[in-house]
């Protein structure tokens, strides 16, 4: 069994971004990508029952050994392909999940899963096209060493994958055609955030 320690990294640092996306009473979740599940226990203290999965076996492994594990149901496999229930969740959230994936696909997936009125929020990362984001480039630099000055930093054990297929631009255009209504927000640290609510019948 393992306990959580504090620790900072560059998505832990917008996990309250998906946190206060997610709806009030919000009855069913589901954390695409969960990885070692740290962002699913957050999750959990504001749903009423929280689903995660990802691929990599190791990081399951250790979500699954955490002492606040056991009411979370932690699932080995493909999102693409897992037999969710459409319809069936009332808020669907990642954190740099999308960029492992097709992105249109991921989302349209996630559109699926997602019960009408359902919310749906990513955190992804995405590859800046220079010069044009330079700006942006040298603030997340500045900004990463200011905040390393005062936290823990902590480097995940999952598969990585860099750099990111899609641009900032790309991403959002994606978005826009897939989740129409969608909201993105780009952020400090090379993350952008997409939030959406499925409309209701």
């Amino acid at each position: 069994m393992t306990v959580e320690i504090e620790r900072w990294n560059h998505n832990i640092h917008y996990h309250p971004v998906i946190l206060r996306a997610v709806p009030a009473g919000c009855g069913r979740a589901l954390d695409v990508g969960c990885g070692e599940g740290m962002l699913t226990r957050e999750l959990r203290r504001v749903a009423g029952h929280v689903s995660a999965i990802d691929l990599d076996g190791p990081s399951i492994d250790l979500a699954r050994r955490h002492d606040d594990a056991s009411d979370i149901d932690y699932l080995l496999g493909d999102f693409l392909t897992h037999p969710f229930e459409p319809a069936s969740f009332d808020a669907v959230v990642s954190v740099a999940t999308l960029h492992h994936m097709d992105a249109a696909t991921a989302l349209g997936r996630m559109r699926e899963l997602l019960r009408p009125g359902g919310t749906l929020v990513v955190v992804g990362l995405a590859c800046s096209r220079l010069p044009a984001d330079l700006p942006w480039e040298v603030a997340a630099v500045l900004g990463t060493r200011l905040y390393k000055l005062t936290r823990t930093y902590w480097e995940h054990s999952a598969p990585m994958v860099w750099p990111p297929p899609e641009t900032y631009a790309g991403m959002r255009r994606i978005a826009e055609e897939t989740l129409p209504g969608v909201r993105y927000r780009r952020h400090l640290l090379w993350r952008y955030s997409l939030t959406w609510t499925k409309p209701a019948r």
